[in-house]
């Protein structure tokens, strides 16, 4: 299956995958499909399951984690990426306070990608090793 060149662009340019060559970036937009979500729903609920990782391509989402608020999502900004990693439930309540597209990965095709282009499972730990270390400091 082809990857769209837009999904490419959209997921390269995020901090999470920025350091994905050309190969592995296209395998990953490969699995990646737009999403419409209407305004009001509960993209993802905290403690919910793993469904996948989703980057907003228009529109605006809440957070809230233990039921407080956390900054508002747009354009650009990304979620569900721990839980489509390690399997555990979601960390935060997503909701669509606008109508919304997400690029989304679905998590049974993300783990086939990180077995298959180990440079993501590379990238990965490296940007999560980088944020564990921003917490700490």
């Amino acid at each position: 299956m082809a990857a769209d060149p837009e999904i490419v662009e959209a997921l390269g340019a995020t901090d999470l995958f920025a350091g994905l060559g050309k190969k592995a970036l296209t395998s990953l937009a490969a699995q990646a499909r737009i999403v419409h979500h209407q305004q009001g729903k509960d993209i993802t609920e905290q403690g919910g399951g793993a469904a996948g990782f989703h980057l907003i391509k228009e529109g605006t989402a809440s957070v809230h984690v233990g039921g407080k608020a956390r900054p508002d999502m747009g354009p650009g900004s990304y979620f569900g990426e721990i839980s489509m990693i390690d399997g555990q439930p979601r960390s935060a309540t997503v909701h669509a306070e606008t109508e919304m597209t997400t690029i989304s990965i679905p998590s049974w095709s993300f783990h086939p990608i990180l077995e298959e282009e180990t440079e993501v499972a590379k990238v990965l730990l490296k940007v999560l090793c980088a944020r564990l270390r921003a917490a700490e400091a």
